[in-house]
């Protein structure tokens, strides 16, 4: 059995900064596998994704890293457009074109250790597919995209209508400090975690930006320190390198304070450069260390 499967789109993104604009592949699913791809291989991966034929080379590039990626066709692919201010913890969003959603019928035969689910946008997994894919491993969700409304290509911050339903099927969520206000209606993160657990989660990864992260578990909280990154690059990303760190040491076994805290280093040595995670174990262990 793979220990860790994520579903979810491979995107186009256009990423302005003050200094720089860039044009990348990206998409949780993106920074999720290149991440994983970068630790040692002592936890199976695979990626299951949907795109276009015309973004095929996203694909053939991570097959040629050795990522298993499974393709689901869809007639477009996602474009985001990301812009960031002097504060890398803010950022505006507009989507410029959406891929079609995944379904129970396309996902026929899925089952890991732990299956993410990296939501970009709100129709992109129905209730049906959550509760499908509950029974097939250990179920974890990135909440950003349920919190994401689209009109025309503007993006707006909305509730997820159905989400008191959905998150008894949720093991683990990944929110960062906007989402958990949104969801719960607190802004403490302790009140928040408490009332997502009532609702059926049983690990929370919250995420503050350099402020450093909170995993709430077992009715305990864990608080992950930010380490310092050298350079202030890009920020796109980051949640979802922090998501596989925490995913990959689950799956060996570590423990929600180990497991956050080689997340957060990985998360400091994405915010040092555009594009997906691309540093050793060596470098992770250096920034923990160090702290």
């Amino acid at each position: 059995m793979t220990d860790i499967c994520c579903i979810g789109h491979i995107t186009l993104d256009k990423i302005i900064t003050p200094t720089h604009t860039a044009y990348l592949n990206g998409g949780t699913s993106y920074y999720i596998s290149h991440a994983i791809s970068k630790l040692p291989q002592r936890v199976s991966y695979k990626l299951i994704t949907s795109l276009a034929d015309s973004e095929m080379s996203a694909v053939d590039e991570m097959r040629q890293k050795g990522i298993d990626v499974e393709v689901i066709p869809s007639r477009e692919t996602v474009y985001f457009e990301n812009k960031y201010g002097e504060n890398m913890n803010n950022r505006t969003q507009r989507v410029l074109a959406k891929a079609d959603p995944f379904t129970i019928d396309k996902l026929q035969g899925v089952q890991a250790r732990f299956i993410h689910l990296g939501s970009l946008l709100a129709d992109d997994f129905s209730l049906d597919v959550i509760k499908y894919l509950h029974d097939r491993g250990t179920l974890s969700i990135d909440a950003q995209g349920f919190l994401r409304y689209v009109d025309g290509v503007n993006v707006y911050p909305c509730d997820w209508d159905w989400k008191i339903e959905a998150l008894k099927y949720t093991d683990i969520l990944k929110v960062n400090e906007f989402e958990i206000e949104s969801l719960t209606g607190h802004s403490d993160p302790h009140r928040a975690a408490d009332q997502l657990a009532k609702w059926g989660v049983k690990e929370v990864m919250m995420t503050f930006g350099n402020y450093g992260s909170i995993i709430y578990a077992d009715g305990n909280y864990y608080e992950i320190p930010a380490y310092n990154p050298v350079a202030l690059v890009d920020a796109t990303g980051c949640g979802d390198t922090y998501a596989a760190g925490y995913l990959y040491m689950r799956s060996l076994g570590a423990g929600y304070d180990e497991a956050g805290r080689f997340a957060a280093a990985m998360s400091t040595l994405k915010l040092e450069k555009t594009g997906p995670f691309d540093r050793s174990i060596d470098d992770i262990q250096a920034i923990m260390n160090n702290k």
